[in-house]
């Protein structure tokens, strides 16, 4: 589940194990790249975690944020 907290919309994902966390984030790339919008993410070994917030409004959680992770959300599906 996404949380709020510090400008920023948040939530981490756990798989498998690093090739499955690394393959979700190739497919997340593509998307952040078409919708032009590029998350602050980290991957250690089997969890990536985010944080959205949109640069061009002073890094505060926009509508730009809310579409990225629901894409995010949907790309993890694939991976239950």
């Amino acid at each position: 589940m996404w949380t709020e907290k510090d400008n920023a919309l948040q939530r981490s994902f756990k798989f498998k194990n690093f090739v499955e966390a690394f393959a979700f984030m190739t497919e997340v790339a593509f998307h952040a790249e078409q919708q032009n919008h590029h998350p602050n993410w980290s991957n250690v070994y089997n969890t990536v975690h985010f944080q959205l917030n949109t640069h061009d409004a002073g890094n505060t959680v926009t509508e730009k944020d809310h579409k990225l992770a629901a894409a995010i959300d949907e790309v993890h599906l694939k991976y239950k």
